[in-house]
């Protein structure tokens, strides 16, 4: 974070009264060594829409103007600490924090990548557990995770081919579909077809999803 930017949080802290507010403001100060405390503070705001009383419309506009940090990255932040909340406690808990160096706590990009992976159907427990090792034994970055990810995701593919060519079959139905509903929408509204035959789009739509279930 820009210098400028530091001393506008700092100023902006000087005049704000809500400890919770203060708190993020003061994370966003050390939040190279802090993230899983910024994200800890921004699902607070995000999850009671505490911006709100701030004066803020939206999550995006608060964490623009207010932190300066934009919403993808803020999104990813409160993600990343939930999953750690959620799936893996322990690294959240005060013994390991206080023994653990910024430069050993994985960044929340890794960890952003570990939350994706432990949500893919084709990857099974060992191959979480092994992603997990390298995220927060090793030490690996997140453009190392992904590039693991993708390689344990085709070699389960490959061990799995029906299974893949019908995640590929449906995928190529729902693109099908969707394009069908789109060609039925602008033919309807800007009169391209005749009624018939958009009738039989429709129907043929309407039996694709069907298919689909």
């Amino acid at each position: 974070m820009k210098n400028r930017s530091l001393e506008k949080i700092e100023e902006r802290m000087k005049s704000v009264e809500d400890p919770i507010r203060y708190k993020v403001l003061d994370s966003v100060k050390r939040f190279k060594t802090s993230w899983v405390e910024l994200g800890q503070a921004l699902y607070s705001v995000w999850k009671d829409k505490l911006y709100k009383s701030w004066g803020y419309g939206t999550f995006d506009l608060y964490t623009s103007k207010e932190i300066g940090i934009r919403k993808q990255t803020a999104m990813k932040l409160l993600k990343s600490y939930y999953f750690l909340e959620k799936e893996e406690p322990r690294y959240l808990e005060k013994e390991y924090t206080d023994e653990t160096s910024a430069s050993q706590m994985p960044n929340y990009d890794a960890v952003d990548v570990l939350r994706r992976a432990k949500n893919k159907k084709t990857l099974d427990n060992e191959d979480y557990r092994e992603l997990r090792a390298k995220v927060f034994e090793k030490g690996k970055d997140a453009k190392e995770i992904k590039k693991d990810l993708t390689q344990l995701i085709k070699e389960r593919e490959e061990l799995e081919p029906e299974e893949a060519m019908e995640k590929r079959r449906q995928a190529m139905i729902k693109r099908l579909l969707s394009t069908l509903k789109a060609l039925k929408r602008d033919a309807e509204v800007l009169k391209l077809l005749p009624s018939g035959l958009i009738k039989e789009i429709d129907m043929l739509a309407k039996k694709i999803e069907r298919e689909i279930g």
